[in-house]
């Protein structure tokens, strides 16, 4: 009766439900608005009746967008501090660290003097070579180029007198030539204006080349004269060659040396290149955009073809005499030079020979095993066959005999 009477009231409550559209206030089977909600979303009847004690859904609600807030802008330091800090880096942030750089000496006071004289060409080879050098205190470079001078121009700048002036007031232990640059011009040959590389042109451009070789050599110095290098204009470059054609010619009969460097400023074609590997190997920008004047990069390079012509000529360098001090030195150790202490060695002893004082060496005697009596040959009786039998395979007879004649005499008797 009570579950008759319970169900009674339920659907009692379920027609007031569907007659007001809500559940009345105070009903004894009222649900939670979060029920209501899930009664309208679906689910039927059972799912009212029979419904379970389950969180209420959480509803979404969307944040709230905060102000956003100006960054600060950095402050500006006067004086370019701002610039400062950003060019420091850490030192794991920028390029690697580049190859240490020789540490430079001071010369000593009797270093050889290298003089470098030419065209602006020439002047940065005296600045490769002073890289070269750095170093070795024994050398010291000295560069006096004239960066629009030449041989054609003796009215701008006359070489052989300012040579003269200058192998007097330096003293060099050694001369290097390199000019060219700006010769690609006419030249006045006794009051006549002549072309570049005419007959006329070329053989006063060799007596003037001879005449620089000669005021060297004159002071017995010994000279290098260093070759052109390669322009990005064709025609300069061919000028260049002829030009490197006299200069070898005057070196070597001046008795100088002439160094070659145009290879290593062209690549396997002969051509004119701006980028090229380095004095040491590396790829780099050996020519500036014009393709007439030189980078660092090639001025050391070219030093690098010159230096070991400079070392032939140089010479070993001149080492000081070794002086030991020590606290309880003799009377009179450095007065003179000591006698040099005899050193007995042993005398070297020959494989094959007797050491004096000695018998044999040891394994000389040699002893040799008794021969045994060899063994006797083996004798063929009359029931062994010479050779081997027919038939076998170790029998090696080129010329097998023939097979007897057919006896029909005999196949007859054996059918019988």
């Amino acid at each position: 009766m009570a579950s008759r009477g319970l169900r009674n009231a339920a659907f009692v409550c379920l027609a007031m439900i569907l007659a007001f559209g809500g559940v009345p206030q105070g009903a004894p089977f009222a649900v939670s608005v979060a029920a209501a909600q899930e009664q309208r979303q679906g689910g039927g009847l059972l799912r009212f009746l029979f419904q379970r004690n389950q969180p209420p859904p959480q509803v979404y609600e969307a944040p709230q967008r905060q102000p956003q807030r100006q960054r600060a802008q950095p402050r500006r330091q006067q004086g370019g501090g701002g610039q400062a800090q950003r060019r420091q880096r850490a030192p794991s942030q920028g390029r690697p660290a580049a190859a240490p750089v020789p540490e430079a000496v001071a010369k000593a006071d009797d270093a050889r003097k290298v003089l470098v004289v030419g065209d602006f060409v020439a002047g940065g080879l005296a600045e490769g070579l002073e890289d070269a050098f750095e170093a070795d205190a024994s050398v010291e470079i000295v560069g006096r180029p004239n960066g629009s001078s030449g041989l054609v121009r003796d009215d701008y700048y006359d070489w052989p007198t300012s040579l003269g002036t200058m192998l007097e007031e330096i003293e060099p232990a050694i001369v290097v030539v390199m000019l060219g640059s700006n010769d690609r011009q006419a030249m006045d040959v006794a009051g006549s204006a002549e072309a570049a590389r005419s007959d006329a042109w070329l053989k006063e451009y060799e007596r003037r080349a001879t005449l620089i070789a000669d005021t060297v050599t004159a002071k017995d110095i010994p000279l290098v004269w260093v070759g052109m290098i390669p322009f990005r204009p064709s025609t300069m470059s061919a000028d260049m060659l002829a030009f490197n054609d006299i200069y070898r010619k005057v070196a070597e009969a001046a008795g100088g040396q002439f160094v070659d460097v145009w290879d290593g400023f062209v690549d396997e074609n002969g051509t004119f290149v701006a980028s090229g590997p380095d004095m040491n190997g590396q790829p780099t920008q050996l020519r500036a955009d014009d393709g007439i004047n030189v980078t660092r990069a090639g001025k050391r390079k070219i030093a690098f073809f010159v230096e070991k012509p400079l070392q032939q000529a140089l010479g070993a360098a001149p080492t000081p005499e070794l002086v030991f001090f020590g606290p309880d030195l003799p009377p009179g150790f450095l007065d003179g030079p000591r006698e040099a202490p005899r050193i007995d060695r042993t005398q070297p002893v020959a494989l094959f020979g007797t050491p004096t004082g000695a018998g044999e060496l040891l394994g000389r005697t040699i002893t040799r095993p008794a021969r045994t009596a060899p063994p006797a040959p083996r004798m063929e009786t009359e029931d062994e066959p010479e050779g081997a039998p027919a038939g076998r395979a170790d029998n090696f007879i080129r010329e097998r005999p023939a097979p007897e004649p057919f006896d029909a005499g005999i196949t007859g008797a054996l059918r019988r």
